[in-house]
């Protein structure tokens, strides 16, 4: 008699409950697919003891009658697919039908479903893959499905599960994934009557990720979007601001489903090469669509990951995508990035009295007219802010029980005022007028200026100014230089605005300033990106000339590194290198490039001779990352310093020449290079503004 015996369909249905629950968000995610499958627009997942003890799904999809209820937990039984033409043209996100049968093997599991709330609905139990009761139930349109005591007959699987927060934060991942997918879905997620997520199923997909990461999260992400011939994606990646510790926060959704795709994710990596610190990752949310032809999602049992037709044109262009797109949208670093408050105005209405001023007709003398260092005075005064107040003596009067506002009060008013013009302003217009008008004697012009300058307003500060360069050159006295304005030459496309240095802190941050507020400059990171761009332009240069070493250098690996060595002496030979072999298990090396980092020449030959003997074959890949490493070192290398005390023209030097790179927020190493404070965000910290 044979050995090999067919298992009974009870133990089969055990044995693929293995493969298809895995864990308690195993169970929500194939129940919660389902509902997505049924056109469901809301669906409501409740958790109880991590899943373990109770999972319960209610949606209002299409719902099932009583023959389909009963068809459902039978092995392969699916509305999905039909023939094997379907597989190449998958749009569901189940179709093996092999979920239901296998949960309900491992668990004491009920079913209400109903096609229409004016119907009957109808009701299931199931214990441990047996059909218990099957009766009618009123129920609205839609399906609940209940899951409870998971693992109950398994004591095995049971006692392997993790914490009650581990299987948690499983289910919450995954239910977040597929809110991501399907914005168009209200999605409600309790734990232990908890609310863990909400979304409102409005379709964008950036109210999603505001209720999954926080509005703050929200508010610094990038919408992306891009289109080849097959492929079209769009989404939201996060500024280089905002990380995470690992990749988990990357997520990719094909067709609506969510997959894992490493190569994607390498692609979204690459797109913010040198933007990020090493160890650090963005938030992406990217939706891929596509011909369901062109992947292929029956790869692996869990349908987590998925295969692609031309995944190297898709990679390629989600690359170029993020980066086009982290260059229009990035920007300098705000520390407190808020918003200023709106100003409540309070208006006092006092219909009693009408105390309107009429200030006296005064004709504008030919003096005012012609003088325009005056007029520039008198302009810069007629702010709201620095108005005369003109009604407390008013209201004195008021007190008093007299209103009297007469044309002598009136010139008592203004000529209080008069005496607040600068000394240096009257001085400068006698001068202005000096070529002007031969007719104006000293004492009339006096009171003509007087008579003018009646209008302004009494000015709030005072101005120091001198009243010609001139002067200010002959007195010797060292004034500090205004803030120049910008000028053409100054006026690219730069996204950094220009920046004019005032000292530095600790010799190693640059302090800076313009019309927006203060700038925090690290004077190692800019130069190391100034660098880092110069040295891949040389790198990338066909002929890179090279120079002779007065004193050529020698270097000696193992047997197996100079075997390896001798083999790709043309790669390094590409970078200006002239290297060849000395005898032995010794190099030589006679030129190099003559712009190498003065004084870090050896360091950087032996640093590339590393990189060739670390790479693999792909001689073409080497170069790329060669280039990019090579880059990376020199700068550093070549950079300023710490606690390296540079003059204000070494500073504003190394500020322009900022402002002409690429990408001038981030160092080589992803480190932010410029922190913006704004004068509302300076006048915020000192309590200036509540």
């Amino acid at each position: 008699m044979g050995t090999i015996q067919v298992l009974d369909e009870h133990l089969a249905n055990m044995i693929a409950a293995g493969e298809v629950v895995e864990r308690p968000a195993s169970v929500v995610k194939e129940l919660v697919e389902n509902a997505i499958d049924a056109s469901a627009t809301t669906i409501e997942i409740h958790v109880e003891e991590g899943g373990l003890e109770m999972i319960r799904i209610v949606d209002n999809g299409k719902g099932m009658d009583r023959e389909d209820c009963q068809l459902a937990f039978e092995r392969h039984a699916t509305s999905k697919i039909s023939n094997a033409r379907d597989l190449f043209r998958i749009r569901t996100l189940g179709f093996r039908g092999e979920a239901l049968p296998s949960i309900a093997a491992v668990s004491r599991m009920e079913l209400t479903s109903s096609t229409s709330s004016s119907e009957v609905g109808t009701h299931l139990l199931i214990e441990g893959g047996q059909l218990g009761t099957i009766s009618d139930k009123a129920a609205v349109k839609g399906t609940e499905v209940c899951v409870r005591s998971l693992f109950f007959n398994t004591p095995a699987r049971l006692k392997y599960m993790k914490s009650i927060a581990t299987e948690v934060g499983h289910i919450s991942d995954y239910v977040n994934r597929l809110a991501l997918t399907h914005p168009s879905i209200s999605f409600l997620l309790t734990h232990n009557g908890k609310t863990l997520l909400q979304t409102s199923g409005d379709g964008k997909l950036l109210h999603v990720m505001a209720a999954i990461y926080g509005v703050q999260v929200a508010k610094l992400l990038l919408p992306i979007a891009g289109e080849t011939l097959d492929y079209k994606w769009s989404g939201f990646l996060s500024k280089t601001e905002v990380t995470r510790a690992n990749r988990s926060y990357l997520s990719t959704l094909v067709n609506g489903r969510y997959v894992r795709s490493y190569s994607i994710n390498n692609a979204i990596m690459r797109g913010y090469h040198t933007l990020l610190p090493i160890g650090r990752y963005p938030i992406v949310a990217l939706q891929i669509e596509m011909d369901p032809s062109l992947v292929d999602v029956n790869v692996h049992p869990a349908k987590l990951e998925a295969r692609f037709s031309k995944e190297d044109e898709l990679c390629s262009a989600i690359e170029r995508s993020v980066k086009e797109t982290l260059r229009q949208g990035l920007g300098i670093v705000r520390p407190m990035a808020t918003q200023p408050k709106a100003k409540v105005v309070t208006q006092v209405v006092q219909p009693q009295f009408d105390l309107q001023i009429t200030k006296p007709d005064t004709p504008q003398s030919p003096l005012l007219a012609a003088s325009p260092r005056l007029q520039e005075w008198m302009a810069k005064q007629e702010a709201p802010s620095k108005q005369v107040d003109l009604v407390t003596p008013i209201v004195r009067f008021i007190e008093n029980g007299t209103v009297k506002e007469s044309a002598a009060n009136y010139e008592k008013l203004e000529a209080a005022k008069v005496e607040a013009i600068p000394h240096e302003i009257v001085q400068a217009t006698l001068l202005d007028q000096a070529d002007t008008s031969e007719a104006f004697q000293p004492n009339e012009t006096k009171i003509l200026v007087q008579s003018d300058i009646a209008q302004a307003p009494s000015p709030v500060h005072p101005l120091n100014e001198s009243s010609s360069e001139e002067n200010s050159v002959a007195a010797g006295t060292e004034q500090s230089p205004p803030l120049p304005e910008a000028t053409n030459e100054n006026e690219t496309d730069s996204p950094v605005p220009v920046m004019y240095p005032v000292g530095q802190v600790h010799g190693t941050y640059i302090v800076a300033q313009n019309d927006e507020g203060m700038y925090l400059i690290d004077q190692h990171a800019a130069q190391e990106r100034i660098f880092y761009e110069y040295f891949m332009d040389k790198l990338a240069e066909e002929d890179i000339s090279s120079q002779i070493m007065l004193f050529p250098h020698t270097v000696e690996y193992t047997a197996a590194e100079a075997s390896k060595l001798e083999k790709r002496l043309s790669l390094l030979q590409s970078f200006g290198l002239e290297i060849e072999a000395f005898g032995g298990r010794t190099f030589i090396v006679r030129a190099h490039p003559h712009w190498f980092p003065e004084g870090a020449e050896l360091e950087v030959i032996e640093e590339l001779i590393q990189f060739v003997l670390e790479t693999g074959e792909n001689t073409q890949a080497n170069v790329v990352l060669m280039r990019e490493k090579a880059a990376i070192m020199m700068s550093c290398k070549a950079s300023i310093k710490a606690n390296r005390f540079l003059t204000h023209a070494e500073m504003e030097s190394l500020l322009n020449q900022l402002r002409k790179t690429s990408s001038p927020y981030t160092c080589p190493h992803g480190r932010p290079i410029v922190i913006h404070f704004t004068g509302y965000d300076l006048e915020k910290m000192f309590k200036r503004v509540m």
